[in-house]
């Protein structure tokens, strides 16, 4: 940027900015500027290096997360389910069976969990399924098409 009065200046002439550039707080370096303990007092914890407390730490009172009611509760009896609609079905052929092996190799499931059976879709095929679990809506469906559901 060209100052104001001047037609043409040579870029080892340009400056920054007055008040652009700030000079770093020299510590520790004599008792005129924040010499001896660099600001950081006598003692403590403010003090020593890699000082200060996380963020959501409250000066030792109980904090805020413990103190507030808690509700419900986690079942650690619960299954978990990969999930495939009758709608992803639809790449499978009438006389293939879709097991959780082919499931796996069309890149539907991972076969990490075990699968279930929704009925999110239409299955116009008639389909030969063993899955490990099914809701009776996908059941039906697939019944209705003329296939069967088979739970291993």
């Amino acid at each position: 940027m060209l100052r104001a009065g001047t037609e043409k200046e040579m870029l080892n002439e340009f400056s920054p900015i007055k008040g652009a550039k700030k000079k770093r707080k020299r510590v520790g370096r004599g008792a005129g500027s924040l010499g001896k303990t660099s600001g950081r007092g006598h003692k403590g914890q403010g003090s020593r290096s890699g000082k200060g407390v996380s963020r959501w730490f409250e000066g030792g009172q109980t904090p805020l997360k413990m103190r507030s009611p808690k509700r419900g509760f986690t079942n650690i009896f619960r299954k978990h389910y990969e999930i495939v609609n009758l709608k992803d079905l639809e790449r499978f052929a009438d006389s293939e069976p879709v097991t959780v092996q082919t499931l796996i190799e069309a890149g539907i499931v991972s076969g990490k969990k075990p699968v279930k059976l929704l009925s999110t879709g239409q299955v116009a095929a008639a389909l030969s399924i063993t899955v490990n679990a099914c809701s009776k809506a996908a059941e039906h469906k697939v019944n209705e098409a003329g296939g069967k559901v088979e739970i291993v």
